[in-house]
């Protein structure tokens, strides 16, 4: 049986759940609950912190799992990203007080207050920078004023925080993070016998579920002699359908568009003379 770890609370809990019910799989009814079993899938998944989750998994403790990347990197443990679910998206930055830092080239030497020493310590490791790490749980924006650290190294979405301690962000992202599915790493071997029974079924049901939210279907009935221009604005993901219609000269077109061109290209379909264009959501595929 297929043995997942699932974060049980926080930011990524909820849409974890909601991913893997859209591809068909069962999910626990009670938040409380810290394991569920899908017979039908032959399928476990376990409810775990989401800090814990990669460590679990690069043990082989369990098959799979889903967590962010930054708490991938931050664990430091042998697990290998699989696929970037396209949720719970995240930008790590540094913030110093304003007019002390510049940019990243001035940290060498400082103290650097974090609560994910794991991936600021492969930053200084991979750009040779020697500088103090200072591992706090939370409410690192304090630590400057408190003479902890010299800068912070953290989550930084709107800035709102880090402005109301006196923060400003400076230089480049250190990562961007996002909710992925992790894999232990390959034996030594690296033979696909290692991968775990369902592995490969349950990753092309993921990528059914994010090709799904990406793409509609459009369809629309277009006169003959203008079929190679419509089907230039929706070439589809391999090749659209096209079938005749009883009206002599004119036919019917069906395609995959991506969600957020699907407005422009119903306005250019019907400038070139298309009609009767619809789009309808996908709820699931396989490619």
């Amino acid at each position: 049986m297929l043995r997942i770890a699932i974060p049980n609370k926080g930011t990524l809990s909820a849409p974890a759940s909601q991913m893997l019910r859209d591809a068909g799989y069962r999910q626990r009814t009670d938040p409380k609950d810290l394991l569920c079993r899908d017979e039908a899938n032959n399928v476990e998944f376990f409810y775990l912190r989401p800090k814990d989750i990669a460590t679990y998994v690069g043990s082989g403790d369990l098959d799979l799992g889903i967590t962010g990347r930054d708490l991938l990197v931050d664990s430091g443990v042998p697990a290998s990203e699989l696929l970037d679910l396209n949720f719970g998206r995240a930008t790590f930055r540094w913030a110093a007080p304003a007019g002390t830092l510049q940019s990243a080239d001035e940290i060498n030497g400082r103290r650097i207050a974090t609560a994910y020493p794991g991936v600021v310590g492969r930053y200084l490791t991979d750009n040779e920078i020697k500088a103090d790490v200072v591992r706090l749980d939370g409410a690192v924006e304090n630590a400057v004023r408190l003479g902890v650290a010299d800068l912070i190294a953290d989550v930084v979405e709107t800035g709102a925080t880090l402005r109301q301690a006196g923060l400003v962000t400076i230089g480049d992202p250190i990562m961007q993070s996002s909710a992925i599915l992790i894999s232990r790493e390959a034996g030594p071997s690296g033979r696909e016998e290692e991968t775990p029974a369902g592995a490969a079924q349950l990753l092309r049901r993921l990528q059914g579920v994010l090709v799904a939210r990406n793409f509609v279907m459009l369809a629309y009935d277009v006169r003959a002699d203008l079929l190679e221009q419509a089907t230039g604005l929706t070439p589809g993901i391999e090749s659209p359908t096209v079938s005749p219609l009883h009206r002599e000269g004119w036919v019917a077109v069906q395609a995959m568009v991506q969600r957020g061109d699907a407005h422009r290209i119903m306005d250019e379909l019907y400038d070139l003379g298309a009609r009767a264009i619809l789009v309808t959501a996908i709820a699931n595929c396989r490619l």
